[in-house]
């Protein structure tokens, strides 16, 4: 497995500091033209290294891979958020991406980190060269689950009151195989979600989403049919969080959107289906446009 002191780094976006993972060039000479940066969800304790620490070793050999603390989160600076929590975050990552020479790059965003990379793109279409979006948040239009959904509700009950079993509840909603939510991940997660500064992180990014004045900015579908970038939805089968009937109209409207399903899997599919997401991710990311 990649050494996370190994790749951590930091830098300036703006105003802030944001902490990341390099994985730096592959040294074979196979790197993909551009690199690939990695956007974390939005769960309590979520962090570049928890949402993909371990999916690292399946890209670091064919792209120079970086994954990101979004603002709030991980290691990162935890300000108030200004506006729209994905506008918010995409264009503290578009700084950083200028604070360490990344002219264009992929995004993959799972979850939350699924809004920052489409609002990125949609704001600064000429530094993205293709999408992977994960159960993204922002383009999932629930057509046939109420809202909120089970995952948000048990995300909604941590916040009111954090407990390691609330953040447990939490958790399991994320994955079909309740193996996964391992005592080490809870503790780990629930460290990060209740550090100085992260609870109140949360509720401003919360409420981005619920203050009428910043919640419509964030509705991407809305604005899904002007992205003209290749975009690859990645869905769990079993998403509780984002489930897939909130696919249907980002796949309708995406002008050079396609989707794939992952069976027996829920939110988390770079974690449940690990390899087959690599290897799903790689192909779509290297295909050469037919002439």
């Amino acid at each position: 497995m990649v050494d996370r002191s190994a790749v951590q780094r930091s830098a300036k976006a703006g105003q802030l500091t944001l902490n990341y993972y390099d994985t730096g060039v592959p040294p074979d000479g196979e790197a993909d033209a551009l690199p690939l940066v990695m956007l974390h969800g939005g769960g309590p304790g979520a962090s570049a290294w928890s949402n993909f620490g371990p999916a690292l070793d399946h890209f670091a050999p064919r792209f120079r891979t970086l994954a990101v603390d979004q603002p709030g989160f991980g290691d990162s600076d935890k300000p108030p958020v200004e506006g729209n929590y994905y506008r918010f975050s995409a264009e503290h990552v578009v700084a950083w991406m200028d604070e360490i020479g990344l002219d264009k790059v992929h995004l993959l965003g799972n979850s939350l980190g699924g809004g920052t990379a489409m609002r990125l793109a949609l704001s600064h279409p000429e530094r993205v060269g293709k999408l992977v979006l994960m159960g993204p948040g922002g383009l999932s239009l629930n057509l046939f689950h109420a809202d909120p959904t089970e995952g948000v509700q048990r995300l909604m009950e941590f916040s009111g009151n954090p407990t390691p079993d609330a953040l447990r509840a939490f958790i399991s909603t994320m994955v079909v195989d309740q193996s996964l939510v391992t005592d080490e991940l809870v503790q780990m997660r629930f460290a990060a979600a209740t550090a100085p500064g992260a609870q109140e992180a949360m509720k401003s990014m919360g409420w981005s989403f619920f203050n009428p004045e910043t919640a419509e900015d964030g509705m991407l579908w809305r604005e899904a049919h002007r992205l003209r970038k290749p975009v690859l939805l990645t869905w769990g089968r079993e998403d509780r969080v984002n489930p897939l009937d909130g696919a249907l109209a980002a796949l309708k409207l995406l002008p050079r959107g396609e989707l794939h399903v992952f069976p027996n899997c829920g939110h988390w599919a770079q974690i449940e289906a690990a390899e087959e997401f690599a290897a799903i991710t790689t192909e779509f990311l290297t295909r050469r446009r037919k002439p």
